[in-house]
């Protein structure tokens, strides 16, 4: 099931690419309309993990969120190895969790911030910045979830 890892390259490829547009071409903190009213592009920094946790912990966090992410990287490429042909929707889910992982992984080695960029609100309310990386591991996630309530079988030999 290796084969699946190109999902994991496209991914970090993809997120790497609009990290590089957004801040080329927007300026920090300032909302560009994109679908009115619901979503702006805006580049933002998060030092911290989701929904900035652990943001103003003084910059240890970077660290142990980079060995934390590797360390998953790790485990969920060796998971995604070891996986039985017929494992398909497991395979994606934990292909989009890896590639988001080792996105956001890049941002914090080689920056010392996760680049987010796309900014969803409700009228008054915003849900927090967030990135293709993010998505991608929402995705899989979910992916994670229907997997494990309705799996499927291997076929009979």
């Amino acid at each position: 099931m290796a084969r699946w890892l190109w999902l994991s390259v496209a991914v970090l490829a993809l997120d790497q690419i609009s990290k590089y547009a957004a801040e080329t071409l927007l300026l920090l903190h300032r909302p560009v309309p994109v679908l009115p009213p619901v979503l702006d592009f805006m580049l933002a920094y998060n030092t911290g993990a989701a929904f900035s946790f652990l943001a103003g912990a003084g910059g240890w966090q970077r660290w142990f969120f980079i060995v934390l992410a590797g360390a998953v990287s790790v485990a969920l490429t060796v998971w995604i190895v070891r996986l039985h042909a017929h494992e398909r929707r497991l395979a994606v889910a934990l292909a989009l969790v890896l590639g988001g992982a080792v996105g956001n992984l890049v941002d914090r080695a080689l920056w010392g911030h996760v680049i987010d960029f796309i900014l969803v609100h409700f009228g008054d309310w915003p849900f927090p910045a967030f990135n293709l990386a993010d998505s991608a591991i929402t995705v899989g996630a979910a992916l994670l979830v229907l997997d494990s309530l309705f799996p499927h079988r291997a076929p009979d030999a």
